[in-house]
């Protein structure tokens, strides 16, 4: 069974820096995109950082400079690194990725991790 296993994420105060990372666990798939999300309560989720294609990268403006998305493809991993966090980076984080096997597609979301930055 295919999922998304997060870990990282809690409280950092202004300026201080987490990594949250992400794995896809399961078999015979390819892993088409995958990213990270983020949503505050009352608010749509919005995209934070994707890799496509396994090469390509979109950053939201407001996080661009100071988040970095990585890849290790052999464990199908990404790994969010977020420096200069700011209370406005406060939100629950959300790992998306789109997966897809011989014969099917399908998007995957992570149970989602708490980030607060707060002083």
């Amino acid at each position: 069974q295919v999922q998304l296993v997060e870990s990282g994420g809690g409280l950092v105060q202004p300026g201080g820096s987490l990594r949250l990372s992400c794995a896809a666990t399961g078999n015979n798939f390819v892993v088409n995109a995958m990213g990270w999300y983020r949503q505050v309560p009352g608010k749509q989720r919005e995209l934070v950082a994707l890799l496509t294609g396994g090469q390509s990268i979109n950053y939201a403006d407001s996080v661009k400079g100071r988040f970095t998305l990585s890849e290790d493809s052999a464990k199908n991993t990404v790994y969010l690194r977020m420096d200069s966090l700011a209370p406005e980076d406060t939100a629950i984080y959300f790992c998306y990725a789109k997966l897809a096997g011989e014969l099917w597609a399908h998007d995957y979301w992570g149970q989602g991790t708490q980030v607060t930055v707060s002083s």
